[in-house]
């Protein structure tokens, strides 16, 4: 129904945004890492709805292409928005796309939600078919890539709102437990210790 919203960035917490369009409506939207964005920015956001007989939710995309990785993802069998969600903040495009090509099935259950079945079911379900991505996989984000990451709730600290971040995604406390550790006392906004600790929890 929605291809993208364009507004204002109003609130941010650790698995979500709220974008407020010109008319004055604000959407509650889950992107993969919310921090990406920061407050008051203004923002075009690609969003996919994903309505259930228990969920009428909106989902965030800084491009296009992660927008149709997204409704790729959920075709599979056993993969629903949280795990695509999830997937594809710990994933370059580029790199999911070689995977799922590659047969590379431990690299795919590094993610949470993705047991070995799953990996599996997602190589047999789009090897083969990811030829719509072979130009695109390399678009970069200007949305996201412009944004200054700040924290925008001074009482947390950056680490303490990026781990809720990963916590948000579906990783296991025992998981965000190592990130913590490794990452204490790094420097660094909320979205850079976020992409530090994808980068910690998909390498193992």
């Amino acid at each position: 129904m929605y291809e993208y919203f364009k507004g204002r960035i109003t609130q941010i917490t650790p698995g979500a945004i709220v974008l407020e369009t010109k008319d004055g409506i604000g959407y509650k939207i889950y992107p993969a890492n919310p921090y990406h964005f920061e407050v008051n920015q203004e923002a075009q956001v690609f969003v996919e709805q994903i309505v259930r007989e228990t969920e009428l939710s909106l989902y965030g995309f800084a491009t296009l292409t992660e927008k149709q990785l997204f409704n790729k993802l959920l075709n599979v069998s056993g993969i629903g928005p949280k795990s695509a969600l999830a997937i594809l903040a710990g994933a370059k495009p580029a790199d999911l796309v070689a995977a799922i090509e590659n047969s590379q099935v431990a690299y795919l259950t590094q993610f949470p939600g993705v047991g070995k079945k799953t990996a599996q079911q997602i190589v047999l379900d789009l090897s083969g078919k990811m030829d719509d991505f072979s130009s695109l996989v390399d678009q970069t984000s200007t949305t996201f890539a412009d944004a200054k990451s700040t924290d925008p709730v001074p009482s947390r600290s950056n680490l303490e709102d990026a781990l809720a971040a990963l916590e948000a995604l579906g990783y296991a406390s025992r998981d965000l437990t190592k990130v913590k550790k490794a990452l204490v006392g790094e420097a660094g906004s909320t979205s850079d210790l976020i992409s530090k600790g994808l980068t910690l929890l998909v390498q193992g």
